[in-house]
């Protein structure tokens, strides 16, 4: 049984992240979570979209909804509609991915480059032959937009949105301590996605005080919206700096265990329609 939640000013701006939140454990937006966030909309609250993914995979989620929207897409290095028209790009500088690619040449067979461009060589890498199967099927999906550089140093023409090491959960802790290491974490940030049944780890390093919060901070205040009367639904580490910034915030039943411990309000899984739960909560339906 879920808690009611009192909010003492209306909600004007619902920011839910995709992947194991607004999808359930199919990969699919449940009937019951599409029809509360199309009432929400009906009412007059903007919803947006929020994450990880690169705007173009992100496309056909937010197409499902049925109504114009935002998306902060590559946690928060990228803000277009879905129209194309861009409000805000947050790039990693070249010059600092040439030194991360240095810095972490053990984990080079997990390492990933994108850029913000709709074509081939829109995601770099050097080979597969490192990435578990939960990305291979991602890089599959991907394919026309795929190109290998060896080294992959050679493809950092121009600033990309990110670089990011994908592989199992050990591996990747041990990339971050390599990061850790490194010196860079003062020029960029650094966001952790875990998939614990997956066995998957994501580690998005992306240009300094660049995240999901700030894209989302960024965006509120351009629309006149107080912090207060947004809300945020998320699932995942990559997710904290959003749910701290919303005014209201909802955590997924499924949730990463480290986010249980910040005090935000607990809503259903997402096998269970919990971005629905929240939103009705929230707006009290």
């Amino acid at each position: 049984m879920l808690k009611s939640v009192v909010v003492s000013l209306p909600i004007r701006l619902i920011a839910v992240d995709i992947d194991g939140t607004l999808l359930n454990p199919q990969f699919q937006i449940s009937p019951t979570d599409l029809a509360a966030l199309q009432r929400a909309k009906a009412q007059g609250v903007e919803v947006i979209l929020v994450t990880g993914r690169r705007h173009t995979f992100a496309m056909p989620i937010a197409r499902q909804l049925g109504f114009d929207l935002q998306l902060i897409s590559s946690n928060g290095a990228v803000t277009r509609s879905m129209q194309g028209e861009t409000f805000h790009r947050d790039l990693l500088p070249a010059p600092v991915c040439r030194k991360l690619c240095t810095a972490m040449t053990e984990f080079r067979g997990n390492t990933v480059i994108t850029f913000d461009q709709e074509n081939k060589g829109a995601i770099v890498l050097e080979h597969m032959n490192e990435l578990n199967a939960s990305i291979q099927k991602w890089l599959e999906k991907n394919s026309e937009f795929i190109e290998f550089v060896i080294p992959i140093e050679d493809s950092l023409t121009k600033d990309p949105v990110q670089a990011m090491f994908c592989g199992p959960i050990e591996r990747m802790h041990r990339a971050l301590e390599t990061l850790s290491a490194s010196g860079l974490r003062n020029e960029t940030t650094v966001l952790r996605t875990e998939y614990l049944a997956r066995d998957l780890s994501l580690i998005d390093v992306l240009n300094k005080d660049c995240s999901k919060g700030h894209a989302l901070e960024r965006w509120a205040k351009f629309r006149g919206i107080p912090r207060e009367q947004v809300m945020a639904v998320g699932d995942n580490h990559n997710d904290v700096e959003m749910l701290a910034f919303a005014g209201v915030a909802f955590i997924m039943g499924n949730a990463v265990e480290e986010l249980r411990s910040n005090g935000w309000r607990v809503t259903l899984p997402n096998d269970q329609n919990g971005v629905a739960a929240a939103v009705e909560q929230a707006l009290n339906f």
